[in-house]
């Protein structure tokens, strides 16, 4: 089945964090490299999940989802940031997961809004975003959550703490590291209401640098110093 064939049959639009790893990836201690991800579309047979690192067609996968636990199924088919995960189930395996399904669709929707806003930490609308290297090298990552302050991010990449960088239009450092990826401090606070757009901008257009100016260089020495 096609991502195209899925998105037109009964599932639903549904954002689940979780982890996977892929066989042919590792870290430079020869572990597989755990990646961060999150469901958008699910179904009780197939979901459709964002991630960093998309991989093949066939590929199985073993994620693990907060709300689901660990699974199993295979990718049968890809897209720019994601896979649709054909589910590996038998059939009170499948009964069961629809029944967890079903109860965390009615969960969300009756999520009071206000709690949601006192949350420090949020999911933007569009989970991709860039990292920006001092030597203008620029890597896709996925966004596991974000705040005024920083960012959490998986990628490809495992950036040394310290390490500094631009996430979208933000500039800051990498202050820790996660199993499945990597946290950023910003260089300033940003306001709530701007993050999602600041985060999905080309890397090219940086927070407080004027449009037009190409960022050369970028280090950090008590703060980060653009140099155009």
């Amino acid at each position: 089945m096609s991502i195209e064939e899925f998105l037109k049959q009964q599932a639903f639009n549904i954002a689940v964090n979780g982890t996977y790893t892929l066989d042919y990836w590792y870290d430079p201690r020869g572990k597989p490299r755990t990646f961060a991800c999150r469901t958008t579309r699910i179904s009780p047979s197939r979901m459709m999940v964002a991630v960093p690192v998309v991989g093949k067609v066939g590929d199985r996968i073993k994620p693990n989802f907060r709300d689901f636990g660990k699974l199993e199924g295979f990718i049968i088919d890809t897209t720019d940031g994601g896979f649709l995960l054909e589910l590996d189930m038998i059939k009170p395996a499948r009964e069961e997961f629809a029944s967890k399904l079903s109860w965390l669709v009615a969960k969300q929707k009756n999520r009071n809004i206000t709690a949601k806003r006192k949350q420090p930490r949020f999911i933007p609308a569009c989970p991709h975003s860039t990292l920006t290297f001092a030597d203008g090298t620029v890597r896709g990552c996925f966004v596991i959550d974000m705040s005024v302050s920083g960012i959490a991010v998986s990628a490809d990449v495992q950036p040394q703490v310290g390490t500094p960088l631009a996430v979208g239009a933000c500039i800051g450092r990498v202050v820790r590291l996660l199993p499945n990826g990597f946290a950023v401090k910003f260089v300033e606070m940003q306001k709530r209401d701007d993050l999602d757009q600041l985060i999905a901008r080309a890397p090219q257009t940086l927070a407080g640098i004027p449009p037009g100016v190409q960022v050369a260089h970028l280090e950090y020495a008590g703060g980060v110093h653009i140099v155009a």
